[in-house]
């Protein structure tokens, strides 16, 4: 060791740092409505949005558990890297802040550093602003750490692999007789329509990881379909068709048997915790059709690997 700084000990020989980045979300029903002043740059949000968000929330045990499975993703990753390399995690819109996570970094001597969002497709609009707030956390530190960032991963053999078998997963909650008339539909976070004038990738890179997914699992163009969710309550268009809107029109066509696999999402938290299991599924129930999930990446090792290789690639 070369000494100690703030109680932290220095590394004489400094390990590439991983900065492993999700959205946040609150760890309680009282930390809401600071939460959504932050995701809104401190604009009032309005008392009924608040206690829409409150009740979404509470419907899955009263926190977001974005957290606690960024940090287990975080901590397999570094396993997984193996020796010189230190994993930290920082949240966008809560804390532990993505700024005071790089502070830490250069505390505990870190030079060099791979900066990766736990979300597959890349977006301007959505993906730049974790980098951005990784540069605000050097100059508010003055952390001389040279960032390099991960800014896709969405056609990673090992990302489809684990999704892929995820379609099998799903399609195991059918008799082996039943499950050619199951129809997949693959899912993404809704972002404003506008990014398309301006050419943002993230539709693209969604419908590709969508399409190679389909392929690795074996799936008949007839019998998958895409479709965005969680759009924002903003009034302006987002991208669509919305999950809840879509089902109902593949109801219409006959489709009595849906699996819902968001490919966009890496972990179980409100997105999918509520917007997929209660509220997309309560529309199911309303148009006749059985939908269902099956779990979220999370920290499967497929899915580790894959950032594993992400990183590696940004070396």
């Amino acid at each position: 060791m070369s000494g100690q700084q703030n109680g932290r000990p220095r590394l004489s020989d400094p390990p590439v740092g991983v900065l492993v980045m999700a959205y946040g979300g609150p760890s309680s029903l009282d930390e809401i409505p600071g939460y959504l002043a932050d995701i809104r740059a401190g604009r009032p949000t309005p008392r009924r949005v608040v206690q829409e968000i409150t009740e979404h929330y509470r419907a899955i045990g009263g926190k977001s558990p974005i957290l606690d499975m960024s940090r287990k993703q975080a901590a397999a990753l570094e396993t997984k890297l193996g020796p010189g390399f230190l994993c930290r995690v920082g949240m966008r819109h809560w804390s532990p802040w993505i700024e005071e996570a790089v502070g830490g970094m250069a505390e505990e001597g870190i030079r060099k550093a791979v900066g990766i969002v736990l979300a597959p497709q890349y977006s301007r609009m959505n993906t730049e602003r974790y980098f951005s707030k990784v540069r605000d956390g050097c100059r508010l530190y003055r952390a001389s750490i040279d960032f390099t960032y991960v800014k896709s991963y969405h056609d990673s053999p090992n990302l489809i692999e684990a999704l892929a078998r995820r379609v099998e997963d799903g399609l195991s909650k059918w008799p082996a007789s039943e499950r050619e008339k199951v129809h997949l539909v693959f899912s993404a976070h809704s972002l404003p329509a506008r990014i398309m004038r301006d050419g943002d990738p993230y539709d693209t890179q969604f419908r590709e990881t969508a399409q190679l997914v389909a392929g690795r699992a074996g799936l008949p163009p007839e019998r998958w379909s895409w479709s965005y969710q969680s759009a924002g309550k903003s009034p302006e268009p987002w991208l669509g068709p919305q999950l809840e809107d879509h089902i109902p029109a593949l109801a219409e066509r006959g489709v009595r048997d849906i699996i819902c696999v968001p490919v966009g999402f890496v972990a179980d938290h409100v997105e999918i915790s509520y917007d997929i299991d209660i509220e997309a599924r309560a529309a199911a129930e309303r148009a006749g059709v059985r939908l269902e999930r099956p779990a979220a990446l999370n920290d499967d090792p497929l899915f580790i690997e894959a950032l594993a290789d992400a990183v590696r690639a940004a070396l």
